[in-house]
C-alpha cells in the first residue's frame, strides 16, 4: 500500500496543480473518480494485470471506456499512466487528489451514522459543531443504522466520535470484564 501511494503521489500532485491552475478541481475529481472506478472493475483488473495485453492495449481499453468522461488533459493522464505501467495507481491517485483538494478548500467529509433519521436542522447543527471543532467546512453524509440503539457515530478522516448507545454499552462491558 505504501509503495502504491509513493508511485501515485507525483501524478496526483501534478493533476492537482493543473486543476488549480485551470480552475477545474471539481471536474478533475469527477474524472479521476470515474477512471478509478473503471480500474477497480473486476474485468478491467484482469486486463490490466494480464501479461497478454500490452500497455497500448491497456491504454486503448481505458480510453474507450472513459472517453465520454475525460477531457483532453484527463485522456493525456491515462496515456501517461499506461505508458509508465501505472494505470493500477488510479484509485490511489484519486484518493490523494481529493485529499489535496480538501486541504486546499479547507473542507472535510464526515460520515455520520445515526440510529434514526436526522432532520435538516439537526444536520445543520451537527455541521456547525464539527466545523468549529475541526476548523474546516464540513460536508456530511448521513446513514441510518438502527442497531446503534441511539446516538451517533461520526467519522471524519482519522477522527472517530462514537456517541452511540451500542458503543457506550460495549465500553461498559469491556470495563466490567477487566
Amino acid at each position: 500500500m505504501a509503495e502504491l501511494t509513493t508511485l501515485a503521489r507525483p501524478y496526483a500532485k501534478a493533476a492537482f496543480e493543473y486543476a488549480i491552475e485551470a480552475k477545474q478541481l471539481a471536474e478533475w475529481s469527477e474524472m479521476l473518480g470515474f477512471a478509478a472506478s473503471v480500474v477497480n472493475d473486476e474485468s478491467m483488473q484482469q486486463l490490466l494485470t494480464s501479461p497478454h495485453f500490452t500497455k497500448e492495449d491497456q491504454k486503448d481499453a481505458m480510453l474507450k471506456v472513459c472517453q465520454d468522461k475525460l477531457d483532453e488533459k484527463g485522456a493525456n493522464l491515462i496515456k501517461l499512466l499506461a505508458q509508465n505501467g501505472r494505470l493500477l495507481t488510479l484509485p490511489e491517485i484519486e484518493v490523494l487528489f481529493n485529499f489535496l483538494r480538501s486541504e486546499f478548500e479547507k473542507t472535510i467529509e464526515a460520515q455520520v451514522t445515526s440510529a434514526t433519521a436526522l432532520n435538516e436542522q439537526q444536520i445543520t447543527q451537527l455541521k456547525e459543531k464539527l466545523a468549529a471543532k475541526l476548523g474546516r467546512t464540513v460536508e456530511v453524509e448521513v446513514n441510518v443504522d438502527a442497531d446503534l440503539l441511539g446516538g451517533l457515530i461520526i467519522q471524519a478522516e482519522d477522527l472517530v466520535i462514537d456517541g452511540s448507545v451500542r458503543g457506550k454499552l460495549t465500553k461498559l462491558s469491556d470495563t466490567l470484564n477487566v
